[in-house]
């Protein structure tokens, strides 16, 4: 077999193996100088010659229904021409247009404005497709007033008056202060038109307002020029000030939703254009042109560009998504990029509905597949997943041996029936919930609480129902540890965050001060859902180590803006009826129930997380509109398997195991050497830190001890985040400090370098076991002791080149003994071994 992850370079005289001290320093193994191996028949590999291209298939008019409700109203409008093989092109200016009723609308430059109160059709026809899109025109006549809060604030947003680098800071800016992205409009209204007398607006002489005066750069503005003379942005704010700068009789009509069209573009060839349409509606029924408020940024400038008026251009071969905010939406536009005439040979076997999936994303952009693993990798791959150690040499050999067709799926359920399948879960819940002992839980309380949570996930206790108990712990933290959940944490504010980004994946913290900048949750989000968590109580038991979590039946949550008592209300959700009711206990049905489109998700995302390397939303406690999943149609049924399998997470993970997205070769082929999001090729990973330790101390046969634990036991049976080493510190074991998944970290340092080269972990572990000793007095040779180490540490045996190296680096030692001892140091320092691969 030859790897081309593990190398044998030339010996020093100390049998080290060159650079192994950058052993730690680089994940990146596709980039090794050795050339990857070619693909094996099972890869896709592109075709020799560009196929055909495919014709055109249809055409569609964005937006399918437009409705114009006043006189000032306009409406953009897209044509969008898609290609048998998914590609699109704006055909917008190509296409001709016809409408049935010239008398409800005016057309101009592919803008719809209102004439005449009606319905009529706009049809577009481009290459013999044709497609339509409804209008409906009423109130044709009449001119809706300038609102503050709906025209003048949108204004202030877009040009960027009141983000956090201008007057939207906590403090403002040059002595003015606005609520950041207008969360609080009424204030605003205050601060414009009340403070420093008529400073800022003059409704003598409108047009010499500060305001506009500034906006223009007429006047010294440390913002610069925002908005031009003439411009709309300036006659909506001219229009308000003329009209008296008046305050909005009562709160306008809220925006229930924005659309952007298209919602997905495949864009063939570089500096190709899309224009984007964004439209948002309100709680009244009035649908409005936004292309011109909107905000629109992009996540990948080198793939897809976008201007300030919503126009894409491709660039590089990649994948973007283009958002659009306005208001509290952010919504987002999908954008493949592709390299025109792109040679691409599509797969013909689908695996489960994890591959259909992800090979019918990897279609869309053209992406190969390397090869399916080898036996060797597959046997060390899914035991470091799925239980944290290595395979066995006769588990290897075994496996290797096995010829029967369905070998794989076996041995994946005889590991997911192993004791240590739960002890992973319970380490990575653990670390979620921050089981730690400090100054506020005793050692006690936190052991207890780990073993409670040891003990659910042991028994396959379904997650949704571990959650539940969390939620409504009640009683001591000895006597029910499920408590300790509620003693971890005391702030109301900062427990209602750690819940929303455990359960469901979303972060809140931004909303506590301001709507949340590149989501959908404002103010009276965060503080409805930390309404659930005002009403509970606590106090001191007998034992002062031990506390007592109740529900007190009383205590409100106050909004910061105006101090009004805030009702509880669920995260995207429904007001609830509460009324003498455990507001915890109402939580805890909504969250696990499928009304909350979250928490599946959440849980689904973090489970493939840990089998792929990467999750369908990265990182994965952070939904949001922003940072969209990867392959959104995958995370969704991967969300509807774990309901239709009651929260069952090992059918789960067996589903996950046994698909060929999985069980892929981590060596890339021509054409996917850059992907990291989409699963054409397995991700290379460093083995978290706890399963690091104990793969090492079982590769030299050596037990480690900890507190509370006996000799032997593992790392990842530690239940107190307190309880550490410097090996386990040095190599990202999460210190249990937040809740955010990326605590438990993987990223390279020098001090684990040195550490693996210098310390007592690799070199004394050798020594301390004594396996090196026993095979020789066994009377194994060379080649057979080399071998043994091969298959303990990387499940493989040495290649031949690597035998001969190997053999001859022992002769050219001081002694045998000594040579042996360092080829084995060696390999425990190697990436093959620190890498699950």
């Amino acid at each position: 077999m030859n790897n081309p992850f593990f190398r044998t370079a030339p010996w020093a005289n100390s049998l080290m193996l060159i650079g192994v001290s950058g052993a730690i320093a680089s994940a990146a193994f596709a980039q090794e100088s050795t050339p990857a191996p070619a693909a094996t028949p099972e890869a896709s590999v592109p075709a020799a010659a560009p196929a055909p291209q495919p014709a055109w298939k249809s055409i569609a008019v964005y937006p399918p229904v437009i409705k114009l409700s006043a006189k000032s109203d306009i409406q953009h409008v897209i044509a969008v021409a898609t290609r048998e093989d998914g590609v699109t092109q704006d055909v917008t200016r190509m296409a001709e247009w016809k409408f049935s009723a010239d008398t409800v609308a005016d057309w101009k430059d592919f803008v719809l404005s209102p004439k005449g109160d009606g319905t009529a059709e706009l049809t577009a026809t481009w290459n013999g497709q044709t497609a339509k899109a409804t209008i409906e025109s009423t109130n044709s006549s009449q001119v809706r007033p300038i609102s503050f809060e709906r025209d003048v604030m949108p204004v202030l947003t877009k040009v960027g008056c009141n983000t956090g680098s201008c007057h939207g800071a906590a403090r403002g800016k040059d002595g003015f202060r606005l609520s950041l992205f207008g969360y609080d409009p009424v204030g605003d209204y205050q601060r414009i038109t009340r403070e420093i007398g008529i400073r800022r607006i003059n409704l003598a002489v409108p047009d010499q307002s500060l305001l506009l005066l500034k906006a223009t750069g007429a006047v010294q503005h440390s913002g610069g020029k925002k908005v031009e003379p003439g411009s709309k942005h300036y006659d909506t704010i001219l229009t308000w000030l003329k009209n008296g700068a008046p305050a909005d009789a009562a709160r306008s009509p809220i925006v229930t939703q924005v659309d952007v069209y298209p919602n997905q573009a495949v864009i063939e060839g570089e500096g190709q254009m899309q224009q984007l349409v964004a439209v948002a509606t309100y709680a009244d029924g009035v649908q409005r042109d936004v292309w011109d408020l909107a905000s629109f940024t992009t996540n990948n400038e080198r793939s897809a560009a976008v201007d300030a008026d919503g126009n894409v251009k491709s660039g590089v071969r990649g994948e973007a998504f283009v958002m659009a905010r306005f208001d509290t939406h952010t919504v987002g536009s999908q954008i493949l990029a592709l390299p025109e005439n792109i040679a691409y040979k599509a797969p013909d076997h689908y695996g489960n509905y994890i591959d259909s999936l992800v090979k019918a994303k990897l279609q869309k952009l053209r992406l190969p597949e390397s090869a399916i693993c080898t036996d060797e990798e597959f046997v060390r791959r899914t035991t470091l997943d799925i239980t944290g150690l290595l395979p066995t040499e006769e588990e290897t050999v075994a496996f290797v041996q096995d010829t029967t067709p369905d070998k794989r799926s076996k041995w994946i359920d005889n590991l997911l029936d192993r004791k240590e399948f739960s002890e992973i879960w319970a380490m990575k819940w653990s670390d979620l919930l921050m089981i730690k002992s400090n100054n506020q839980v005793s050692y006690k309380a936190a052991y207890l609480y780990y073993n409670w949570l040891t003990n659910k996930i042991a028994s396959n206790t379904p997650i949704d129902q571990i959650v539940r108990e969390l939620i409504t712990a009640t009683g001591g933290t000895f006597q029910n540890p499920a408590t300790n959940f509620y003693q971890v944490e005391l702030d109301r504010l900062k427990l209602s965050e750690n819940v929303a980004q455990v359960f469901m994946g979303i972060r809140t913290q931004c909303a506590q001060c301001h709507n949340h900048p590149f989501d959908r949750w404002t103010m009276d989000d965060y503080y409805g859902f930390t309404a659930f968590f005002s009403q509970i109580g606590r106090k001191q038991s007998e034992d002062y180590r031990q506390l007592l979590v109740f529900n007190s039946g009383g205590g409100e949550v106050n909004h910061p803006v105006g101090g009004a008592v805030v009702k509880p209300k669920f995260l995207g959700g429904d007001v609830p009826d509460v009324a003498g009711k455990d507001r915890r206990e109402v939580l805890a049905q909504w969250l696990t129930s499928e009304e909350n489109p979250f928490f599946a998700k959440s849980v689904a995302n973090r489970i493939w997380a840990h089998y792929t390397g990467v999750g369908i939303v990265s990182p994965v406690d952070d939904f949001r509109a922003s940072n969209p999943p990867s392959n959104p149609e995958l995370l969704d049924e991967l969300a509807r398997k774990l309901v239709e399998y009651k929260y069952d997470i090992k059918k789960l993970v067996r589903d996950i195991c046994n698909s060929q997205t999985y069980q892929r070769s981590c060596t890339p082929v021509e054409g996917n050497e850059l992907d990291d999001r989409n699963y054409s090729h397995a991700a290379v990973r460093r083995i978290p830190a706890e399963s690091l330790l104990d793969c090492i101390s079982q590769a030299t046969n050596t037990k480690d001890k900890f507190r509370g634990l006996p000799i032997g036991a593992r790392a990842v049976q530690i239940a107190d985040g307190a309880t550490s080493s410097y090996f386990l510190t040095s190599f990202g074991r999460s210190q249990r400090t937040t809740v955010c998944a990326d605590e438990a970290t993987t990223d390279p340092s020098l001090s684990q370098a040195l550490h693996l080269i210098n310390g007592q972990t690799t070199g004394g572990k050798i020594n301390q076991g004594g396996l090196l000793k026993t095979w020789k007095e066994q009377g194994l040779t060379q080649e057979q002791i080399i071998e043994k180490i091969y298959m303990r540490c990387v499940s493989r045996k040495p290649t031949e080149e690597e035998r001969a190296t190997l053999v001859k680096a022992i002769a050219e030692a001081p002694n045998a003994d000594q040579g042996i001892q360092d080829i084995f140091w060696a390999i425990l320092n190697s990436r093959e071994f620190i890498f699950n691969h």
